[in-house]
């Protein structure tokens, strides 16, 4: 397959927000190997924002999470044929049977030895088998080997933006609602953090997403000292506003993902989730990984703080197994140790 260049080339990464911008390492290694290729991702409605303004894609298409029978008939014969080659970034039925309808050759992760990985491996023109215990960068990037592409492990924000204007410029951003309950550190938590960084000089800038403001209110009432952007930004904006912080602070949510991925020191509050899998990818790359678990972990410009309790990481949806559960790793989470995190952070040269 390495002889080959394609003209036209689709990247399926039908996932949630973190995980499609993880795969923009390998987005970056088929442009960089195939400049005057045209490439398209596939993506669901509502995550193609975070490809915004991606220098190395021609188009992004999205589709339901939930399509109806008719929608997927209609996308498959929207796609036939229309790329030289498709890749698909899972090993699951619908994005490898899109990656298999859209291409005329096609690469895919495959999985287990079950008939419908056995069939994916015959439907496919080549195959990879996802090895467990590796995280999604260079999990995505082994799909570069087989085409003869040099990996590049580099993550790519959304495009180019205006931060939002913040006077004075030395600000710390603080996202503190992910998506789901079982990923969040405590509401005090919050608070004294944002008022221990106003003591150490920095204006506090609030994220969220537009449907994390009843949170927010509650989080953040009878502090008008905070700036408030959750809703107000997009993709691209959130991405340079963050760029220009002294520091970012967040759990494990794509926007964390996205802090890594611009250079600023990033404190990443971790719970259930393995970093060695899902951990955030700092700016230059990943060396050495992540451990299991730890108090404080340090790569880059990544401060990785987890409260490592005996049963962590337990890759679960919190202690009742469900999204809206609590996390006893993260509720038990100390001020101190978060802040110890901070001042590292904020004590490392830019430079450096």
């Amino acid at each position: 397959m390495t002889a080959e260049r394609p003209a036209r080339v689709l990247v399926v990464a039908l996932r949630r927000l973190g995980d499609v911008l993880l795969t923009t390492p390998l987005i970056r290694s088929l442009k960089r190997a195939w400049p005057d290729a045209a490439i398209d991702a596939l993506v669901f409605d509502g995550t193609q924002d975070i490809l915004a303004g991606n220098p190395d894609l021609a188009n992004v298409i999205a589709m339901p999470a939930r399509p109806r029978a008719g929608d997927t008939v209609a996308l498959l014969r929207r796609l036939y044929r229309r790329y030289d080659l498709a890749i698909s970034t899972q090993s699951g039925d619908r994005p490898t049977l899109c990656a298999v309808a859209a291409g005329r050759r096609s690469v895919g992760l495959v999985e287990g030895a079950s008939v419908s990985a056995r069939l994916k491996r015959f439907a496919l023109t080549h195959a990879v088998d996802i090895v467990p215990g590796t995280h999604r960068v260079p999990e995505v990037l082994r799909l570069a080997e087989p085409l003869g592409v040099r990996p590049i492990a580099e993550v790519v924000p959304p495009g180019s933006s205006h931060a939002v204007s913040l006077r004075p410029r030395r600000y710390a951003v603080i996202h503190a609602a992910p998506m789901f309950r079982y990923k969040r550190w405590t509401d005090e938590g919050w608070r004294v953090l944002a008022s221990a960084l106003g003591a150490r000089g920095l204006t506090i800038v609030a994220t969220g997403g537009p449907g994390d403001t009843a949170a927010l209110d509650a989080l953040w009432a009878d502090r008008p000292e905070i700036k408030r952007l959750d809703g107000a930004l997009s993709w691209p904006e959130l991405a340079a506003t963050i760029r220009g912080a002294a520091i970012y602070v967040g759990p494990d949510t794509s926007v964390t993902h996205l802090a890594a991925a611009t250079g600023v020191p990033t404190v990443a509050l971790y719970g259930p989730t393995d970093p060695r899998l899902w951990g955030p990818w700092p700016a230059g790359g990943l060396d050495p990984p992540w451990a299991a678990a730890g108090t404080i972990q340090t790569r880059r410009n990544v401060w990785l703080v987890q409260n490592p309790l005996p049963c962590l990481p337990c890759q679960q949806e919190g202690c009742l197994r469900r999204l809206d559960s609590y996390s006893r790793c993260l509720d038990e989470l100390s001020l101190r140790q978060v802040l110890d995190a901070v001042d590292a952070a904020l004590a490392k040269p830019a430079a450096a």
